[in-house]
């Protein structure tokens, strides 16, 4: 089931550079980094469903961080830890885990593309 990703998951990859290991544990975990107004990400969420479907052990995490409610995260930061330490000024970005490592990035793929980059 797809999650949103917590304040707390969020600050943690600031400070850390990455998020948490227990986050990305298991098979196969994307995390993806947007904002809500992207029509990328209006596709990709369209089809994340049958992401899930087809990798039954995948884990699927997603924050729209234009429009989080956070305490104690700056949207700014956030969105400079994305494009300068991630590397990544596109959106969406997406993070990819196989056995809790990380594999490799992308921005928006079509189906197909997510799943290879999974299995």
């Amino acid at each position: 089931m797809m999650k949103k990703l917590t304040e707390k998951d969020c600050k943690i990859a600031l400070e850390t550079g990455d998020f948490a290991p227990d986050l990305v544990a298991g098979p196969a975990t994307a995390i993806i980094l947007t904002q809500s107004w992207c029509p990328q990400w209006a596709a990709m969420r369209a089809y994340l469903p049958r992401a899930e479907e087809t990798l039954k052990e995948l884990k699927i995490f997603y924050v729209e961080y234009d429009i989080e409610p956070w305490e104690t995260i700056d949207r700014e930061a956030f969105m400079a830890f994305k494009e300068n330490s991630l590397n990544n000024r596109e959106i969406p970005y997406v993070r990819y885990y196989l056995n809790g490592k990380f594999s490799r990035d992308s921005n928006y793929l079509p189906l197909d593309g997510f799943i290879s980059r999974l299995s």
